[in-house]
């Protein structure tokens, strides 16, 4: 347990990183802000509670309020009401920072715009904490948070930081890892990546490999937990068009034209619309 330190806060918003995984991972300003702050908000509070609990924070008579993505719009005016009797208030998300694939956005929006001090505790997140255990590059990266649901649309958000000159940050469910993975070998080709999950927990596992090892990887023992997927980024590996169009012609024979591009693009790691293109053409032209 760490002794925080009941400290006078200026009114205003405090965003506080709290841990990933590990209870200890909190700065100890972020423990002095939770046990001086005068109204504490959190995305679970349940969660909040329990990590106050284990670094002795007393609660108190303070007002605890819960403000996720699904009540936003009816908790904000009772922080903001908060703020504007010069009061100080904490928010935390579950687990990292706030604003990071988490709520907080548009509470930070306003209370700036009102006018409020608005400043952060910084601490743990996911995201730089797989970066730096995956074995990638770290001196650009994207970071593209939750792919969307459905196959097309994910392929689409996959192209669309097909030629991002920057290490790929996704956050993924252990129900879409697998497909996850295969679509972004189909679009990206076989790139070296990383699978990160249970970060900084008793479980923590980090997979190493192409993205073609790391699909059987996932399929012979199907990960659990909370997962960031990690993604080098594009080489400048040149394709021979001659190489490109024997492929293509190949799987012609076998795959549909919008599956036999997908192939092949992944293959080559080359944008699939120029792929799909070629073989429009080239399934004119052999018909």
């Amino acid at each position: 347990m760490v002794n925080a330190k009941t400290v006078k806060l200026e009114a205003g918003l405090y965003f506080v990183a709290t841990p990933i995984g590990t209870a200890r991972d909190i700065t100890l300003r972020a423990l002095d802000i939770l046990a001086s702050a005068d109204v504490l908000a959190a995305e679970d509070t349940r969660s909040m509670r329990r990590l106050m609990d284990i670094h002795g924070i007393p609660l108190g008579d303070r007002p605890l309020l819960s403000y996720h993505d699904h009540n936003g719009a009816r908790a904000r005016p009772k922080l903001m009401q908060f703020l504007a009797e010069g009061r100080s208030v904490a928010y935390a998300s579950e687990a990292g920072t706030p604003l990071i694939a988490d709520p907080g956005f548009d509470l930070s929006k306003e209370a700036s715009s009102e006018g409020y001090l608005v400043t952060s505790a910084p601490g743990p997140t996911a995201i730089v904490t797989a970066l730096t255990l995956a074995g990638l590059p770290t001196d650009k990266f994207l970071f593209v948070g939750f792919l969307p649901n459905t196959k097309a649309a994910r392929i689409s958000a996959i192209e669309a930081v097909r030629e991002v000159p920057a290490t790929l940050v996704f956050y993924e469910s252990p129900k879409r890892i697998a497909a996850m993975l295969a679509n972004s070998l189909t679009v990206l080709g076989d790139r070296p990546a990383a699978v990160c999950r249970e970060l900084t927990k008793k479980f923590e596992e980090i997979r190493r490999g192409t993205l073609s090892e790391l699909i059987d990887s996932v399929k012979e023992r199907p990960p659990k937990g909370e997962i960031v997927v990690v993604i080098d980024r594009a080489g400048k590996a040149t394709v021979n068009e001659s190489d490109l169009e024997e492929d293509l012609r190949e799987a012609l024979g076998r795959m549909s034209v919008k599956d036999a591009s997908e192939m092949v693009a992944g293959v080559h790691g080359i944008p699939r619309r120029k792929v799909y293109q070629l073989a429009l053409a080239m399934d004119r032209t052999d018909g």
